[in-house]
């Protein structure tokens, strides 16, 4: 048993390595969608990076917003669970 193993393998590895050595190579599913998709409708052309200035400005203010959520929430369960604590006595 332990021969027809050796050889399945040796069988896979040739196979392998003439695949590899294929000439031609098929484009996957979604390359051939999206070839066929932009020979009608070509994407227009996207920048890279965006702006940096833009992109900053909207992380410092999304920053010092979720810092007051935060604290705010924390403040509210400190502010509820002393209310309960208040009333059970």
């Amino acid at each position: 048993m332990p021969e027809q193993h050796e050889q399945d393998d040796q069988e896979r590895e040739f196979d392998l390595r003439w695949a590899d050595n294929a000439e031609h190579k098929e484009p996957s599913a979604r390359a051939r969608m999206l070839t066929a998709r932009w020979k009608e409708n070509p994407p227009g052309p996207v920048p890279f990076r965006p702006e940096p200035d833009h992109v900053a400005r909207r992380q410092r203010r999304s920053g010092w917003l979720s810092t007051v959520i935060v604290l705010g929430c924390v403040a509210a369960v400190i502010v509820l669970l002393g209310y309960i604590n208040f009333r059970t006595y």
